[in-house]
């Protein structure tokens, strides 16, 4: 479950109303070349991650591909972007649970981390138990959305056109299928790739399950059909039923205001639920995550060694516990300087994701070498290697070059960069300084 809807962030229900707003339908386009980009990621991933489960996935590799310098820098940028996430995930469900229940947001934000740090504290298997029944209710809410929208676009619900092309008539005069331009498609692929952030989790929990190899296989080949049916499959919902320039979509939000389209009643509060049970997923995996990472770090001699302690029932509990203390910092932050100090923290993350996925395709063309060097074939392999390996490198670094054209972008990507190149440079200077620490 968690390999199936790891890939339903909060980002979709929350986030998709911006890159509708910037590319009108022509988002589809959008979201199918951040999907592709992810899926082709994953692919790499599950060649090295079936190869050597562990749970420092993507660093461990990179430590291993391109030296100590690399695992220590992609593990601690990693960790920070899991990090800032706790103070995110947070607030958005303190402002439901406050508009619901009352009481200030700052003691939802804390209840509800701190419930979550408890969980994750008992067992590892807490964190897998809270994320199926997560999973499950968000998986229903995508079918079940999915399927009420396909029956109102064919006009099956009661009070829909049946009259006509079913599909984008719908949305009647707005523009076409691409009303800004193809550039403008690029632009909303900027604002949907990061919230495909998270689909790399299932390779670092496979490492704690009882066969790694068989998770890891089952969700790399099914990313393809998870990307397709949860995200294209629901954003073609919404700008089929709902025109993109909507003032009613900004305000409402994608998929309620699509539901309150086509007549369902109660739509601002089935989605309240959905959103919460996606923020809750989002800031479970973001402890889960952000503790494993630097557990990882602290067993290869990259973090103090006591992050490495670990309970009677295999807990990192120094890890979780440092982890959530630094988002309880931001989560402080976030409430005292929410328009200064935090938005900038908060964007330095802006382009990490694309930093990580580079990352770990250098890896895997140096891991795929070693292994068919030694003759040994993982049951996940990266199709066309190494020409589609490189050609994934070139679209990243063409995204990185689209974030300096499009102005929304430069400030994250410069604040990102510059965090980067500041982590990398303490990385090489470990490197030098410590004697080589392998497992």
């Amino acid at each position: 479950m968690i390999s199936i809807a790891g890939v339903i962030g909060a980002g979709l229900f929350v986030g998709s109303k911006s890159a509708i707003a910037e590319a009108g339908p022509g988002v589809l386009l959008s979201y199918a070349l951040a999907g592709t980009l992810v899926v082709l990621v994953m692919r790499m991933l599950g060649e090295m991650a079936t190869a050597n489960p562990d749970t420092g996935s993507f660093s461990t590799y990179a430590d291993r591909a391109m030296g100590r310098w690399a695992g220590f820098s992609v593990g601690w940028l990693y960790w920070w972007f899991w990090v800032l996430v706790i103070p995110v995930e947070a607030t958005a469900a303190a402002n439901i649970l406050s508009n619901w229940i009352g009481a200030p947001q700052w003691v939802w934000a804390l209840l509800v981390t701190l419930a979550l740090t408890a969980s994750n504290l008992a067992s590892v298997g807490n964190y897998g138990e809270f994320e199926f029944w997560f999973a499950g209710v968000k998986v229903v809410a995508i079918v079940g959305f999915i399927v009420v929208g396909l029956l109102a676009i064919f006009g099956v619900l009661p009070g829909t056109d049946v009259s006509g092309t079913p599909g984008f008539s719908l949305t009647g005069d707005a523009g076409g299928f691409l009303p800004k331009g193809f550039s403008a498609v690029l632009a909303g692929m900027l604002l949907t790739m990061f919230s495909f952030m998270g689909t790399e989790i299932v390779t670092i929990a496979a490492a704690e399950s009882p066969d790694p190899q068989k998770g890891v296989r089952r969700a790399v080949n099914s990313v393809i059909g998870r990307i397709g049916l949860f995200y294209l499959g629901s954003i073609f919902i919404v700008v089929a039923l709902v025109p993109w320039n909507s003032s009613q979509l900004e305000e409402g939000g994608s998929f309620q205001t699509t539901l309150e389209t086509i007549g369902i009643p109660g739509a601002g509060a089935i989605m309240d639920v959905v959103i919460l049970t996606a923020v809750a997923s989002c800031l479970n995996s973001a402890l889960y995550t952000a503790s494993r990472m630097v557990f990882s770090l602290s067993r290869r001699g990259d973090a103090p060694v006591w992050l490495s302690h670990v309970s009677r029932r295999g807990v990192p509990y120094p890890a979780i516990l440092i982890s959530t203390v630094v988002g309880f910092v931001a989560v402080i932050g976030n409430y005292v300087l929410p328009d200064t100090i935090f938005n900038y923290l908060l964007a330095t993350s802006g382009a990490l994701a694309l930093v990580i996925y580079a990352f770990i395709a250098l890896s895997q063309v140096v891991v795929r070498r070693r292994l068919d060097a030694a003759g040994e074939r993982p049951v996940v392999r990266m199709w066309l290697f190494p020409w589609l390996t490189y050609a994934t490198i070139a679209f990243i670094a063409v995204v990185l070059i689209l974030m300096v054209v499009l102005p929304g972008q430069r400030v994250q990507l410069g604040l990102s960069l510059v965090l980067t190149a500041g982590v990398v440079a303490v990385g090489v200077r470990h490197q030098r300084k410590a004697a080589p620490v392998r497992e």
